[in-house]
């Protein structure tokens, strides 16, 4: 190397020093090698990684979630608890806070009745496009409206609209809140019949699966015997969410949205 520089390049300063240069930055390059990466930088990069709700939860056992989310009317809330309440079965409800205000009772009926109840926020808002301070009130609100009703504190959250990234993740679970999405949409919102909600929910059914319908949907209520006597004749168990999920020693796969165990 030696002589190359002496042969080459002594004649010319530029090449000289670009010579210099190079072996410096080569020097600079194999000791950094050498050396740990700082905290400081892993810190940055996982903060960079995709962070996403619980779609599904890994499990060797036939146990399913089914969920409701209420954000319009209730109508059919009645009859969807007695058909619960027939079949001896416990669900997990999101409640938006504008639903809990108009319908304080049905709140209170679902918490008597030993179901889950979960924050689905106050207004139902594109939560992507609002600040961290501006999630934190809109969950923060129904937070204190369950609590106040019922006695219980929710730890459950759904995003409105399934929107979610990493800000929004972020921000609940440093308000110690779960944020769950669904492997299995019923589509009961978009009014399909009774027979293509059954059917949805039927033959997507898989070991784990959190199930979406809605409170209020206009033929979820009719489904919702033929979807249980259905479900637990495949051998599955229905549960609440949070009876579904790890409770610890848990990751989610950013990729699927699986819940598994380390």
């Amino acid at each position: 190397m030696i002589s190359i520089f002496k042969s080459v390049c002594l004649k010319d300063k530029k090449i000289r020093r670009l010579f210099l240069l190079s072996i410096v930055f080569l020097l600079v390059f194999l000791l950094c090698l050498k050396l740990e990466v700082p905290k400081s930088v892993i810190q940055v990069v996982h903060r960079q990684e995709r962070l996403v709700p619980i779609y599904f939860v890994e499990t060797p056992e036939k146990k399913v979630a089914f969920s409701f989310d209420a954000s319009w009317g209730a109508e059919k809330t009645p009859l969807i608890l007695s058909i619960l309440y027939e079949n001896n079965l416990k669900s997990t409800f999101f409640l938006t806070g504008f639903w809990v205000e108009k319908y304080p009772d049905l709140v209170k009926e679902i918490a008597t009745a030993g179901h889950e109840i979960g924050n689905h926020s106050y207004s139902h808002p594109h939560l992507n496009n609002l600040g961290e301070k501006e999630i934190t009130r809109e969950v923060e609100k129904v937070h204190k409206m369950i609590k106040e009703l019922t006695g219980k504190e929710p730890h459950l959250f759904r995003a409105p609209f399934g929107e979610y990234n990493n800000k929004v993740i972020k921000t609940l679970g440093e308000m110690g809140y779960t944020t769950i999405q669904w492997s299995i949409d019923s589509l009961d919102w978009k009014e399909i019949s009774q027979a293509e909600i059954v059917s949805r929910v039927i033959d997507q059914l898989h070991n784990g699966a959190i199930v979406l319908f809605h409170n209020n949907g206009l033929y979820t209520a009719d489904a919702l015997a033929e979807i249980i006597k259905k479900t637990q004749e495949k051998g599955y168990l229905i549960l609440p969410i949070s009876e579904l999920l790890h409770q610890e020693n848990y990751y989610i796969d950013s990729n699927s949205g699986a819940q598994r165990e380390k």
